[in-house]
């Protein structure tokens, strides 16, 4: 593997080149611009990175689905229940007879 651009890592992974000369600093190397050429042992870590970080958030979305479906399960639910009764009725008085 060659040295790779930052801006064409970034089109890889989808996201704006700031983010990964974010991440790149946050891992401890140092880009000047979008356009610095990156060895190939930093592209394998900041991939994985990368990977790890698109899982985790996709985890989290599909854990917020759940839930929102779950909601609107327990919404559905509350609305088909039946009125609660109000009551037996009184007897009526045999003096107002």
């Amino acid at each position: 593997m060659a040295k790779v651009r930052v801006y064409e890592l970034a089109k890889e992974f989808g996201v704006e080149s700031k983010a990964v000369m974010a991440k790149l600093q946050e891992m401890g190397e140092f880009v000047r611009s979008a356009s610095s050429t990156i060895e190939a042992p930093v592209v394998r870590r900041l991939t994985e990175a990368f990977t790890a970080q698109q899982a985790q958030a996709q985890a989290q979305q599909a854990q917020q689905a759940q839930q929102a479906q779950q909601a609107q399960a327990k919404q559905a639910q509350v609305k088909q229940a039946p009125a609660p009764s109000v009551g037996r009725p009184r007897p009526v008085s045999r003096m107002a007879r």
